[in-house]
């Protein structure tokens, strides 16, 4: 990996807080139309288009500037099949014995189960893996990698906003334990699988739960100086 040295300036364009606003506004109606998919066409997606979206994702900050990530683009039908099968032994196990009530419960308006096929039907799958450490190839050595878990999720927060820019339906799906992706995949020992997410256009009949998200003042609270009302 090659590493930059030193410091260059920096810069950001100074809008004026009216603008700030309509392109917060415009942004927030955008990216609160992005659903979770779970029906797809099967209608191709142009590769290329994946490959930007996951060199926007490329662009999230990491521990120490290590970049612990790999995104798979799995499209090989057969293969597919195989995540498939291996996918849903370990959701009917979750569904029959790891969840708990208030967990089942909680799952009923989504109306999902363990049959999965959306990873055989939408256009392909990005799995994400996280990877723990780097190997020197040469000697073996081992370095680490820090923050591994919140710079895998930062990441994939831009992978999914940069499909939904593009037009296109994604998933986040965490078929746990995921071990059986990594030895599918064949990936090396540092790794680990993150995410499965399948992509691509929606069905001609898909629907979606009617959710409502959390207003702004259940996820944001203030910690603010006083009010000067002595006017001092």
């Amino acid at each position: 990996m090659s590493k930059g040295k030193g410091h260059i300036p920096y810069t950001l364009p100074r809008q004026e807080p009216e603008e700030m606003r309509r392109r917060l506004d415009a942004m927030y109606l955008h990216l609160s139309n992005r659903r979770s998919v779970r029906s797809f066409s099967s209608e191709p997606v142009p590769i290329d288009i994946l490959e930007r979206a996951i060199h926007i994702a490329g662009t999230a900050p990491s521990g120490a500037h290590k970049q612990p990530w790999t995104f798979c683009i799995v499209t090989d039908p057969a293969l597919r099949t195989r995540i498939r099968q291996a996918a849903e032994e370990e959701e009917e196990r979750s569904y029959s014995s790891r969840m708990s009530d208030r967990w089942l419960e909680d799952l009923q308006p989504l109306a999902t189960d363990h049959i999965k096929p959306f990873i055989e039907d939408a256009a392909a799958l990005i799995i994400v893996f996280r990877r723990l450490h780097e190997k020197d190839p040469d000697t073996g050595d081992k370095y680490p990698n820090y923050y591994v878990q919140e710079s895998c999720g930062i990441a994939v927060g831009l992978l999914l906003s940069a499909l939904h820019e593009a037009g296109l339906a994604a998933l986040t799906h965490t078929p746990s334990p995921m071990n059986f992706l990594g030895e599918l995949l064949n990936r090396p020992e540092n790794e680990r699988a993150f995410l499965n997410i399948p992509v691509g256009w929606p069905a001609e009949d898909t629907t979606v739960p009617l959710l409502l998200r959390k207003s702004l003042d259940e996820i944001c609270v203030h910690y603010a100086p006083p009010s000067n009302k002595g006017g001092l």
